[in-house]
């Protein structure tokens, strides 16, 4: 069984840092994993996505400012988010995709095809 478990969220002042991990289980080789986020009243946000050979791509919103990583020994995804805005506010999920479709891309692939943490909020003050 596919899970995965984040942590690491809290709340924090404007210009601070957090980072957030996402232990992984269940499965041995994926496609895409990567961090999304989402605000009250926003759709989910993809982010940040590593796919299986190792490429890592961002959102513009958080370019410079996140950095996506893992850790294949201990099978931990983490988020280092630094320079933190109050529009960062969000509950943020890790996502796994073991598929690749036609024509989807990680993002879609990640949200339509993949497995889903339960969250952990975010919350930056001004």
């Amino acid at each position: 069984e596919v899970q995965l478990v984040e942590s690491g969220g809290g709340s924090v002042q404007a210009g601070g840092s957090l980072r957030l991990s996402c232990a992984l289980s269940g499965y041995t080789c994926s496609m895409y994993e990567g961090w999304f986020r989402q605000a009250q009243g926003k759709e989910r946000e993809g982010f940040a996505v590593i796919d299986s050979d190792g490429t890592i791509s961002y959102a513009d919103s958080v370019k410079g400012r996140f950095t996506i990583s893992k850790d294949n020994a201990k099978n931990i995804l983490y988020l280092q988010m630094n320079s933190l805005q109050p529009e960062d506010s969000a509950m943020y999920y890790c996502a796994v995709s073991l598929q690749e479709s036609m024509d989807g891309g990680p993002w879609a692939d990640l949200r339509d095809l993949g497995y889903w943490g339960q969250g952990t909020q975010v919350t930056v003050s001004s």
